[in-house]
């Protein structure tokens, strides 16, 4: 990808979803950029359509009508596995409830998309453990970690197949709100560092961390182009 060249470019973006003769519109034709290095939240009130576009962003839902490009690619021309690819090896995903599997430690739940992506870490999970915080934490497991620890744990997660593109889905949601000042501190880092990071979150304090707003409403974008 050129320097150029958006990270998301999403144009007139429509997402369906049909209950018997009900037709509920999640998404109306929603159009616009995320530029490399950005730091984008998503906000609206409930049922506005966030985590319904975060879906779509993230290649885990096709859009009804409409283009979605990342990295200059149309998803929509990409095959399942060139979208599995590409969600696999250039986006890095960030929960609510952690996502992290009990039975492992830390440093094997940071391991797992590179495991999946058949990608040696060579010492990297050591590394984003240190980069978050966590070194001292790599062999426990997460009930013996605190809800902002295993957020952290997520991040490195996200961060170990070297993604141009983080997504995260209320990051903060189930954290105090110290807890979730040091998260929001975290990803703020990451941008300052140059990735790209698009937050869909209800906390006011995450959206004024952000460089700017997509504002939905009813499954509109209320301001394009701010």
């Amino acid at each position: 990808m050129s320097m150029g060249e958006p990270v998301i470019a999403a144009d007139s973006v429509a997402k369906i979803y049909r209950r018997g003769r009900e037709e509920i519109r999640a998404l109306d034709n929603v159009s616009f950029v995320i530029a490399r290095g950005e730091f984008v939240a998503i906000t609206g009130p409930s049922g506005a359509g966030k985590t319904t576009l975060l879906n779509i962003l993230g290649c885990m839902d096709t859009p009804t009508s409409g283009a979605l490009r990342i990295s200059g690619r149309e998803v929509g021309k990409l095959s399942e596995r060139e979208q599995t690819l590409l969600r696999r090896t250039e986006i890095g995903f960030v929960f609510q409830h952690f996502g992290l599997i009990p039975t492992l430690t830390v440093a094997e739940n940071v391991a797992l998309p590179a495991l999946f992506a058949r990608k040696q870490n060579n010492g990297q999970v050591d590394e984003l453990l240190e980069r978050v915080g966590l070194a001292n934490r790599r062999r426990h497991r997460p009930h013996e970690l605190s809800g902002g620890e295993m957020q952290r744990v997520a991040i490195a997660r996200a961060l170990v197949n070297n993604p141009m593109l983080i997504l995260a889905d209320e990051p903060t949601g189930n954290l105090d709100s110290k807890t979730g000042e040091s998260i929001i501190d975290l990803l703020r880092q990451l941008n300052n560092q140059g990735l790209t990071i698009t937050v869909v979150t209800h906390n006011e304090m995450m959206a004024g961390a952000s460089q700017r707003r997509l504002v939905l409403r009813d499954g509109h974008l209320i301001n394009p182009s701010t």
